[in-house]
């Protein structure tokens, strides 16, 4: 068996655990309000404004003899440069205000998340954030496309209001074949069961990010714009 489909089978329960979120459910099916898909881009923005800092970080602590890898890390930076203003502008579309977006901080859910990307990198092994990799390149590539025409129907939202999810739906796709090929030369187990263990880590933080936009959305962004945008709530 390949180290990618070990990855896949072992996490296969924790992925399950972020896939039942309801907010998966109810933007798939055009359930999802306004508020919700909002609160959903305030907490990726405060994610994925991190994504190139700790590929950075990744790339200047891994050893000599992951020299490949380290290519790959630059070419993922490449990548994602600039994806949180791309939320931004989607916040905007929506009629909410992105500066506020910016400003307000992120769930503590997501803090978590965040915290415990910089500490795997930092502080245990560098090769581990790639389980986080694997986790959000693999859920957009499940979900982003499907979710993004789901919101878009019930909510009748201009298609500049899914620039990030419509972008990773399809990009990531050729990130997933790319990561299946790097991590299929990992080879050392101690290094396959770091991959493992952060996978399964990650799958529960972004899982807890997910439960946590349906539960606090109202609470996210003032509404002061909606009213003159005409979009229902």
């Amino acid at each position: 068996m390949s180290f990618f489909d070990e990855l896949q089978n072992e996490t296969a329960v924790d992925r399950e655990h972020l896939m039942s979120a309801p907010l998966v459910r109810q933007s798939i099916s055009g359930e999802t309000t306004l508020d919700s898909y909002a609160a959903f881009l305030v907490e990726a923005y405060h994610h994925v404004k991190h994504t190139v800092p700790l590929l950075m970080n990744v790339g200047a602590r891994l050893p000599e003899e992951k020299e490949w890898l380290r290519t790959a890390v630059a070419e993922y930076i490449e990548e994602e440069l600039g994806h949180q203003d791309w939320i931004l502008n989607d916040i905007a579309a929506c009629g909410f205000d992105a500066d506020q977006a910016k400003s307000r901080g992120p769930s503590l859910a997501t803090e978590l998340l965040v915290a415990y990307a910089y500490d795997v990198v930092n502080r245990i092994d560098p090769i581990g954030f790639f389980g986080m990799v694997h986790v959000l390149e693999g859920t957009s590539i499940r979900v982003a496309d499907a979710a993004a025409d789901g919101i878009q129907r019930g909510l009748g939202l201009p298609d500049s209001a899914f620039t990030y999810l419509r972008s990773h739906g399809a990009l990531d796709q050729e990130h997933v074949r790319f990561f299946k090929k790097l991590m299929n030369r990992i080879e050392a187990p101690d290094d396959r069961a770091r991959i493992i263990h952060c996978a399964r880590v990650f799958y529960r933080l972004y899982g807890d990010v997910l439960r946590g936009v349906t539960q606090h959305a109202r609470s996210t962004l003032g509404r002061t714009r909606i009213a003159e945008k005409g979009y229902a709530a």
